[in-house]
């Protein structure tokens, strides 16, 4: 176990995880979306309009919307018949690696991939939220970024007697 463990965090990250790992540490909010165009989960995200909307209301969030399982393939033929590809905030990228076999990922920015869609809240390079396993429902996303806005602080609070 240990072993394995060793391998997969000695991995060599992609250039595009590279560049999400980067811009991540940015002090506002991001959201990476893990997902394929071929996934029919991924899909009813889009075809709900979702996304877009999630996309529009909040301008101050860059979106980083990453293609993986697809075979390099960054699916954004799909996003632009959805009206997402080309808005401000979002950023369509590519996982070089394959859908099937060994070789496809298993984590990617040092977190575990296991599922898709799969998508992160970040602030300033925090994972504030992660959602690993299945369809985002778009007002529990949007109570996430507002919850993230905040400085989880409570100073000046009386605390707790033992």
């Amino acid at each position: 176990m240990a072993a394995l463990v060793a391998a997969t965090s000695l991995r060599a990250e992609s250039p595009v995880e590279q560049k999400v790992t980067q811009a991540i540490k940015s002090p506002d909010l991001s959201i990476v979306h893990l997902w394929a165009p071929w996934c029919s989960n991924c899909q009813a995200e889009l075809k709900n309009g979702g996304w877009l909307k999630m996309v529009k209301d909040n301008p101050q969030v860059k979106f980083y919307f990453v293609s993986v399982w697809n075979d390099g393939g960054d699916g954004k033929s799909m996003l632009s018949k959805f009206q997402i590809a080309d808005q401000p905030n979002v950023a369509v990228l590519a996982d070089p690696g394959p859908r099937r076999g060994d070789s496809k990922i298993k984590q990617f920015a040092g977190m575990p991939l296991s599922w898709i869609p799969t998508t992160w809240v970040y602030k300033g390079g925090d994972l504030r939220y992660a959602l690993n396993y299945g369809e985002v429902r778009f007002s529990v996303l949007q109570q996430f970024l507002e919850d993230s806005k905040s400085e989880w602080s409570h100073k000046g609070e009386p605390k707790l007697g033992e």
